[in-house]
């Protein structure tokens, strides 16, 4: 019988090597493209453990598609990304499972099972993973939902619960086999200033009690300062720089007369920091020629809108091309 948070060393070899301070995640120039477009463009940081690293940037900047390549849910066009020690580019399917054992995530809905409790959500990975008997899964499973402060509430349903609290649920469910990292997906998206800082001391928490390490992907600035040890910003699908929170937080509380002689690269950082209006991120998107788009041959102008047209008089429509 497996024990909650034994390791299977057949499974995973190198990772009894992995003390704190050691390499856990390792990405190395990944590219990453979806039909022409190239949303990860040579991408390379470490993640150590026992730190938890929060990978930043706009929208669309690539950070949310970054972390579902990490937990092999994107194949990678190029490049190499390693967990414990392991290149997971270079798995196969079962393989890839044993791996994501290792690890758990939190979703940005929770997306948790609506109609489970929120105990029977966090013992599913339990029931699936482990041999444990029916009444070592209770335990475990109280342990975990009083990690999160959800014991109470364990025979409620998803709908009959707040949505700070389906997070929480979320993140116990993603405790449940006692990984080794937990990845988060905009954690506080869609919560109230008070929630959202209670997540934060959460994951801040999680780190110091249970030894975990953390990828934290998120645009707000209050939480990323908070629960961070080192960044990495991404723009456009490169690393624009990757550093302790001191360091990025020295650039952010940089007075206005001194930042303007700092590069572009460390304005625009600063201002994605402090949300500033003006600046090179809002620079560049105003680059952008509203008159040439205006002008623009009509042959070479791409067509907008679906492929029926309405039509007067018809008491249904036709394609473009088979009106007369």
């Amino acid at each position: 019988m497996q024990t909650l948070g034994q390791q299977d060393d057949a499974r995973q070899p190198e990772q009894s090597a992995l003390d704190a301070g050691d390499v856990l995640i390792s990405c190395r120039n990944v590219v990453k493209r979806f039909d022409s477009r190239t949303v990860l463009d040579g991408v390379s940081f470490n993640v150590r453990a026992g730190e938890t690293m929060v990978i930043m940037g706009g929208s669309g900047c690539g950070k949310s598609t970054l972390l579902r390549c990490m937990i092999g849910s994107h194949a990678i066009d190029d490049g190499r990304i390693e967990l414990f020690g392991q290149n997971i580019c270079a798995l196969n399917p079962e393989q890839m499972d044993d791996v994501r054992k290792n690890f758990g995530i939190l979703f940005q809905s929770g997306a948790l099972f609506n109609s489970m409790t929120v105990a029977e959500n966090v013992a599913l990975p339990l029931q699936e993973h482990t041999d444990l008997d029916p009444s070592t899964i209770e335990i475990m499973v109280k342990i975990k939902l009083e990690l999160v402060g959800l014991r109470e509430h364990a025979d409620k349903f998803p709908a009959q619960i707040s949505g700070g609290m389906k997070k929480r649920a979320g993140l116990a469910r993603a405790l449940a086999l006692d990984p080794r990292i937990l990845f988060y997906d905009e954690p506080s998206a869609g919560l109230d200033p008070v929630t959202s800082a209670e997540i934060d001391r959460l994951i801040v928490g999680l780190t110091r009690k249970v030894g975990v390490t953390s990828v934290v992907v998120t645009h707000e600035m209050d939480s990323a300062f908070t629960i961070a040890d080192r960044m990495v910003m991404l723009d456009k699908g490169r690393v624009l720089r990757e550093g302790s929170r001191e360091m990025f937080d020295d650039l952010r509380r940089l007075p206005e007369d001194r930042a303007a002689d700092l590069p572009e690269e460390d304005r625009l950082i600063r201002q994605f920091l402090r949300g500033d209006a003006e600046g090179p991120i809002t620079e560049r998107k105003a680059a952008t020629s509203y008159a040439e788009d205006l002008l623009r041959q009509p042959e070479t102008a791409k067509p907008i809108g679906p492929s029926i047209e309405a039509t007067r008089g018809w008491g249904f429509r036709r394609r473009k091309d088979q009106l007369p």
